[in-house]
C-alpha cells in the first residue's frame, strides 16, 4: 500500500513538474502589412525570441491589420483579445499622450533606455493602460515630408503649403495644422497608394524608409529636407498576461527586446542609405530648408508636438505631472539642429 501510495505521490510530482516548466505561448499581431520594413523588423524579433525561448516560451503570429485593424489593436491588446501588439505609439495617443516624448525624440531606444525613459513610459503604460511597454523598436530614423510637385517657398525661405493636398495622420498633424497651417486629409497607411495613384494628395509625411516597400515613390518626387520626430514603434503586452508568464519567459522577452532596440537602430540606418541612394539613383530631388527657415521648422516640429502633449495629459488623471521630465530623458536640446 506505501509502494502505491508513493508511486502516487511521485507520479503527481512529476505531472506537477510537467505544468510548472509548460511553454509559455504569447499571441500577437502587428499594426503594418508583413511588406513594410518595419514589420520585418518585428518579425524578426518574434525569431530570435522563438530561437532563445524554445520550450519556455513562443510568440505566436496571428497576422496584422488583415486580423486586426490597425487602430483597433491597441484596445485589442488592452482587452486581453490578444496579448501583444506591435504598433506606433500614435494609434492610443488619446489614452497616452506622453508618447508624444518619443515621437519628438531626438534620441534613441539605446539611450533613452540607459537614462531611465522607457523605464518611465514603461511605468506610465502599466498605470494608464493595463499594459507592459516591452521595448521601442525602430528608433533612430525620422520623417521627411515627400511632395509629389516641386515645393514652393516664400521669401523668407519658410514653406509654403497652400494648395498642397497633404496626407496626414495622428503623428504629425500638431506640426502640421498648427505650424504649416495646412489643411490635411486623413488616412491610414494602406489607403495612401490610391489616394496618391487617384490624385487625392499629392503630400505625405513619412519616415525615411519604406516609400519603396509601400511603392508610393511612384507618385512622389520630392524630399524636403530636414528630417523631424522619431518613430514611435514599439511592442506592448496586455499586463496581466504579462504577469502570467515565468519568470524565465519574461526574461527571455526582455532581454531580446532590449538586444533587438539597439539591432534595430543599426540595421534600419543602414536600410534608410540604401533607400535613399535607391531613390536618388530613380530621380528623386532633395529640397532643403536652409537658416532660420530650417531652424523654426524644427523647433516647430518639437514644440507642437510637445504642446499637444501638455495639453492632453492635462486632461487626465495625474495631469502634467512627468511633463518636464519626459522631455528630459527623451530630447536632448544640445543636439539640436
Amino acid at each position: 500500500m506505501k509502494r502505491i501510495l508513493l508511486a502516487g505521490l511521485m507520479a503527481g510530482s512529476t505531472l506537477l513538474n510537467v505544468s510548472a516548466q509548460a511553454e509559455d505561448t504569447v499571441t500577437a499581431v502587428h499594426a503594418f502589412p508583413e511588406t513594410l520594413i518595419y514589420t520585418k523588423s518585428f518579425l524578426s524579433f518574434v525569431d530570435k525570441v522563438n530561437e532563445a525561448g524554445k520550450g519556455v516560451v513562443q510568440i505566436e503570429v496571428r497576422g496584422g491589420p488583415e486580423a486586426i485593424g490597425m487602430f483597433q489593436q491597441p484596445d485589442a491588446v488592452r482587452d486581453g483579445i490578444v496579448d501583444m501588439v506591435y504598433t506606433p505609439g500614435s494609434f492610443y495617443g488619446g489614452a497616452l499622450p506622453e508618447k508624444d516624448a518619443m515621437v519628438a525624440s531626438n534620441l534613441t531606444a539605446v539611450e533613452t533606455r540607459e537614462n531611465g525613459g522607457i523605464e518611465l513610459i514603461d511605468q506610465i503604460h502599466q498605470e494608464k493602460m493595463g499594459l507592459k511597454y516591452l521595448g521601442w523598436f525602430d528608433s533612430g530614423v525620422c520623417y521627411n515630408l515627400w511632395t509629389r510637385n516641386a515645393p514652393t517657398f516664400d521669401e523668407s525661405g519658410n514653406l509654403e503649403v497652400e494648395g498642397l493636398k497633404l496626407r496626414g495622420n495622428n503623428v504629425y498633424n500638431a506640426f502640421f495644422t498648427n505650424y504649416l497651417g495646412a489643411q490635411v486629409i486623413d488616412l491610414p497607411t494602406g489607403e495612401v497608394y490610391s489616394a496618391l495613384q487617384r490624385g487625392v494628395v499629392d503630400a505625405t509625411g513619412w519616415t525615411q524608409i519604406g516609400l519603396i516597400d509601400l511603392k508610393w515613390n511612384e507618385f512622389l518626387n520630392y524630399r524636403i529636407e530636414p528630417c523631424f520626430f522619431s518613430t514611435d514603434l514599439g511592442v506592448i503586452i496586455n499586463l496581466e498576461k504579462w504577469n502570467s508568464l515565468s519568470d524565465e519567459s519574461k526574461k527571455i522577452l526582455q532581454d531580446v527586446a532590449i538586444q533587438h532596440e539597439k539591432d534595430s537602430v543599426a540595421a534600419l540606418r543602414a536600410k534608410r542609405d540604401e533607400d535613399f541612394a535607391a531613390l536618388d539613383a530613380a530621380g528623386m530631388t532633395v529640397v532643403s530648408l536652409e537658416g532660420d527657415a530650417k531652424a523654426n521648422y524644427l523647433a516647430a516640429a518639437r514644440e507642437k508636438t510637445w504642446e499637444r502633449m501638455k495639453g492632453l495629459m492635462a486632461d487626465q488623471p495625474g495631469g502634467t505631472d512627468n511633463y518636464d521630465k519626459l522631455i528630459e530623458l527623451f530630447y536632448d536640446l544640445n543636439a539640436a539642429n
